[in-house]
């Protein structure tokens, strides 16, 4: 029987392990890609999108749909790349499944990816830096120094300590410990974090994710198509997408991100579901203090309390709302066009009870919130098995 819903299927998934790789990236993409058709057990898609931000300044490669959807051996799937700065990965989740939704698509392939270490540090800071206003680069603006700005903004206001920024690095490299995927693997005390180097006061180094090469792919399909494959599947049952001003200085308070706030609340709308619905969340935590902040803008926690939250161990894997179960940029790594589509792999697979020793209990509902620089555009999608 056909089933008439706004809803997306998610039919299989795949990701790389995120690090310091030696593959370039047209190699990463191709791995995740080939893992999530396997899972899905499909052979060929209507549309192939490409999450990544920057493979001409990291690797002197463009037109990577089109050597992507030649190298699987997919055409003649349209392929083409989306481009959001680090936050590729949702946008592109969003694009596919509104082509989904409209009936252009029944199957779509999203493979995010990046090659970043192919360069130094201070030049992958220079090409990161030129997602920023160019009046706030001027200025010396970075995104380190805007989180941390942010940090102390947040900690004079509402009273927050550094331990408790400190107990959220702790959480995410306790969970990357359990991912086979992670960049970290290292589980860190609260002691080691705030005796690490400053990066920019408040913050330091343990307070910021790596700088990570990797891959991650998800199958996306019409429901009716995915009832063909399988009986239980994880579905998209909302998504949104909404922009902010690319120049954070311009909003009335650093730690606010409205783009967050709106997003979340279609998200919200169209899957009938709110804040209280989700059981596990994954999240954009370029910087510890952005944990707090998105997760008070999804509306999961008053404003002012998310690091309440954290210190008290409400967000850790056994709590009552886990955050990046998968150990989040901070310790899973941060390849910039895999960080949304990886989002989706980690929420799908704690769904379906495939995440082994860092399974979450009891899950149903799933949120997955991905950002463009410092706000300036954000994915939220609601997430739940049928």
């Amino acid at each position: 029987m056909s089933i008439t819903v706004r809803w997306v299927a998610v039919l299989g998934v795949g990701i790389s392990r995120f690090g310091k790789r030696s593959e370039g990236l047209i190699d990463l993409l191709s791995e995740s890609a080939v893992m999530a058709l396997d899972d899905a057990g499909v052979e060929q898609v209507d549309e192939l999108v490409v999450a990544n931000m920057a493979s001409g300044e990291f690797e002197g490669v463009s037109g990577v749909g089109s050597i992507l959807v030649s190298r699987l051996g997919l055409e003649p799937a349209r392929a083409y790349k989306v481009e959001a700065t680090s936050g590729s990965g949702g946008a592109a989740i969003y694009v596919a499944s509104n082509s989904i939704l409209s009936g252009m698509s029944k199957v779509a392939l999203v493979v995010g990816g990046e090659k970043m270490t192919t360069k130094e540090t201070p030049e992958v800071s220079e090409v990161i830096a030129s997602i920023l206003d160019e009046d706030d680069r001027a200025h010396g603006l970075t995104l380190p120094s805007l989180a941390a700005f942010s940090a102390r903004n947040y900690m004079r206001e509402f009273g927050a300590t550094r331990e408790s920024l400190a107990s959220i690095a702790v959480k995410n490299h306790y969970n990357g410990s359990l991912n086979p995927h992670a960049h970290f693997r290292k589980r860190i005390t609260i002691e080691e974090v705030l005796s690490s180097p400053i990066v920019c006061d408040p913050l330091r180094i343990y307070d910021y994710c790596p700088i990570s090469d990797g891959a991650a792919a998800v199958i996306l399909a019409d429901i009716n198509v995915a009832k063909k494959y399988r009986d239980k599947f994880p579905v998209i049952r909302g998504i949104g997408y909404a922009s902010d001003t690319n120049s954070p200085i311009e909003r009335d308070f650093l730690f606010e991100m409205p783009a967050v706030r709106r997003a979340a609340e279609m998200a919200y709308a169209a899957s009938k579901r709110g804040p209280r619905d989700i059981d596990i969340v994954e999240l954009h935590d370029m910087a510890t203090i952005l944990e707090v902040i998105i997760s008070e803008e999804l509306g999961l926690f008053e404003r002012g309390r998310g690091w309440k939250a954290a210190e008290e161990g409400v967000t850790s894997l056994d709590g009552e709302l886990p955050i990046n179960t998968s150990g989040g940029l901070k310790a899973k790594g941060h390849p910039i066009g895999a960080t949304g589509v990886a989002q989706l792999v980690e929420v799908s697979m704690q769904l379906l009870g495939e995440c082994g020793e860092r399974q979450v209990q009891d899950a149903k509902v799933g949120l997955t919130c991905n950002v463009s620089g410092f706000g300036a555009g954000v994915t939220v999608a609601v997430v739940e098995v049928i």
